[in-house]
């Protein structure tokens, strides 16, 4: 019997009693007649591990232990895992934030201080290598029934054309009727801008928003009309000048809220430093690295909870470490968006999280330059979109983007099977069908690039956060050449909300992370944060010999040629360098493989060439592979790209 490898093209000849065995128990959950002896036994022979791969749970010692929200290889092949306050409220309270830093080939941690809550921040690779880190929480969401003081968004004014005005955490707002309301945080209020002259003279009001709520517990605080509110300890012309509007205080569910606070991560010092904050507050924001090194950033919810409206978008520059504003753009929250080889920015339509169902879901190519936006159309199933993943599929040449899975809005129940493709280099892009998945529908799945040039997906769950037992222990492989899944060993540990999945310099996956909303099948036990990894081994790994790289430059620039070393260069087949992931709920826009084109051969060397498009190969720090004309890859080499 012949199984297809989960890796390429090759087959392999099983022994027929083990072929048989395999054909029935690949997933641990489907033991038939097989007992769990012998099913690990099964799994653990090198004809199964050679057709479908291998998995090994990790379980770190307790005092490392910590809830993955966040996952980002670093240059130094270590993974800065950041946890925050990790979805634990408790954890906030007290000020107890967390990251940590994993070497998984020396099986080494160390914790990192953590200056500030990034739990559902965004992060992106620099060219230099540094990890900036974007955005966090402010404040936990309060449900509805929990919220016991009004509050809500006030609008601060200031009509003083002079000088700007701060007022401090504790701030007093009177309304009308009598009620206080107490901001809680600082607020600078910008002063007001004067145009004009002599009585054409207009004065246009400075204003910044601030999150306040009532002084006193219960509904008396409750304001469902527009007002305007006296700011407590101001007399005179402060007082006619500086006040507040808002629309609403309510004991309404109130959401998370971000932080305007971000940082670099230095993979020499491993440590945290902190850059110029953003302009506004994000939480779950995404940040995409341009071919100039620059990082656009989108979407989240500010420090009032809100949605931010698309005008509040920020380009940070890490030469001057500063942020400027970027082109308006509506995203839901965490919005899958691409670089692609044109310059342009591409939206798959995958997202997670916050957001109305009628707006901002369509995916389509964003020009930055002239803030032209064109539908990409096509996409099946155009309202399961939400925690879908999406993958620039390899090579970049290509320019295509899968989208996989995805669950309706908010809480819905609903999943889908459906992948579909979206054609970029077209003349008209637009989506076409891929296969389904193999699991049914799929919610948080993680979709990792390998080297091999295919994708590793594997986990999710069908139902919202894994609601009613619904995770799916499957893992598969896709195969771009021939648009279609063939089956991976299966993991053992289930994995939704908070997981992540990355690609190691050794050929090999991590998985991290899972956030269960319940225990058991009813729904009546509290989850419990999954802090067990996975290291999954592909196929490749188990056909025997693989190539060596034993040189190769640190650095290169783009365009140019270089020579790697190897003993055995006639049998180098392809040559790619792949970007190292920085994954959060779903969500990696960072990983890319790129070909490299292979050259002449001569005294133990292969000459490769590198694209010249810093739009399709970013500036940065790469993985190199090569690997032979089974897909079998090297062990990486780090090469940095310069422009």
């Amino acid at each position: 019997m012949k199984i297809r490898n989960a890796g390429r093209t090759r087959r392999f000849a099983l022994g027929s009693t083990v072929a048989l065995t395999v054909a029935g128990m690949n997933a641990p959950a489907v033991l038939g007649f097989a007992n769990e002896q012998y099913h690990a036994y099964v799994i653990s022979r090198p004809e199964y591990k050679a057709a479908y791969g291998h998995w090994q749970t990790v379980v770190l010692p307790a005092e490392f232990r910590i809830n993955a929200i966040h996952a980002s290889l670093l240059r130094t092949g270590k993974i800065l895992i950041v946890a925050g306050s990790g979805n634990n409220q408790r954890n906030f309270d007290a000020g107890s934030f967390k990251s940590l830093l994993w070497d998984p080939v020396k099986n080494t941690y160390k914790p990192v201080p953590t200056p500030a809550d990034m739990f559902c921040g965004g992060h992106t690779a620099l060219p230099d290598g540094r990890l900036l880190v974007a955005g966090g929480t402010r404040r936990y969401e309060a449900l509805d029934g929990a919220v016991k003081k009004a509050a809500g968004t006030m609008r601060v004014r200031n009509e003083n054309p002079e000088a700007a005005r701060t007022f401090p955490k504790g701030t007093v707002f009177t309304g009308p009727n009598g009620r206080e309301y107490a901001s809680t945080a600082e607020v600078t209020v910008p002063a007001a801008v004067k145009t004009g002259a002599g009585d054409r003279t207009v004065v246009s009001a400075g204003e910044q928003h601030v999150f306040v709520e009532a002084v006193a517990q219960g509904g008396a605080s409750v304001n469902n009309s527009p007002a305007q509110y006296t700011i407590k300890g101001l007399s005179g012309a402060d007082a006619r000048n500086l006040y507040g509007t808002a629309d609403h205080l309510t004991l309404e569910k109130q959401d998370f809220q971000g932080i305007r606070a971000a940082f670099e991560f230095n993979p020499d010092t491993e440590l945290y430093e902190q850059v110029t904050d953003m302009a506004y507050a994000r939480w779950y924001p995404t940040l995409t690295g341009l071919g100039d090194g620059r990082v656009v950033t989108v979407s989240g919810l500010d420090d009032t909870g809100q949605i931010l409206s698309g005008n509040d978008n920020e380009i940070y520059d890490p030469a001057a470490k500063t942020w400027s504003k970027a082109p308006d753009r509506y995203f839901p929250t965490y919005p899958s968006i691409f670089l692609t080889a044109s310059g342009k920015l591409f939206y798959s339509g995958s997202n997670a999280g916050y957001g109305p169902a009628d707006k901002g879901r369509e995916p389509g190519l964003w020009d930055l330059r002239d803030n032209s936006f064109h539908p990409v159309p096509g996409l099946r199933d155009p309202t399961l979109t939400e925690t879908s993943s999406s993958v620039l599929l390899p090579p970049a040449q290509a320019q295509k983007v899968m989208v996989l899975g995805g669950g309706g809005v908010g809480e819905s129940p609903l999943s889908t099977a459906r992948t579909d493709i979206a054609d970029l280099s077209a003349a008209r892009p637009a989506f076409t069908p891929g296969p389904d998945l193999p699991a049914g529908g799929t919610r948080y799945l993680n979709s990792v690039i390998l080297p091999d040039d295919t994708v590793f997906t594997t986990g999710g769950s069908g139902d919202y956060r894994g609601k009613h037992r619904s995770d799916l222990l499957k893992a598969q492989v896709y195969h771009p050449d021939t648009n279609s899944f063939s089956t991976a060993a299966e993991p053992t540990v289930g994995r939704d909300y908070h997981s992540e999945a990355l690609l190691l310099p050794d050929g090999r996956v991590v998985v991290l992370g899972s956030d269960p909303l319940f225990a058991d099948k009813a729904d009546t036990e509290p989850g419990t944060f999954e802090q067990r990894i996975e290291i999954y081994t592909p196929p490749y790994l188990f056909h025997g010999a693989r190539p060596q790289l034993t040189d190769a430059p640190a650095v290169t620039r783009l365009g140019s040629t270089i020579t790697v070393k190897s003993p055995a260069a006639d049998g180098i087949a392809t040559a790619k360098v792949i970007r190292p992931s920085s994954v959060t709920h779903a969500t990696d826009v960072e990983q890319r493989s790129v070909a490299l084109t292979v050259g002449a051969r001569a005294d133990g060397g292969v000459a490769l060439t590198l694209p010249a498009n810093p739009d399709l190969l970013p500036p940065g720090w790469y993985m190199l592979f090569v690997t032979d004309s089974a897909g079998t890859p090297s062990v990486a080499r780090w090469i940095k790209v310069t422009a």
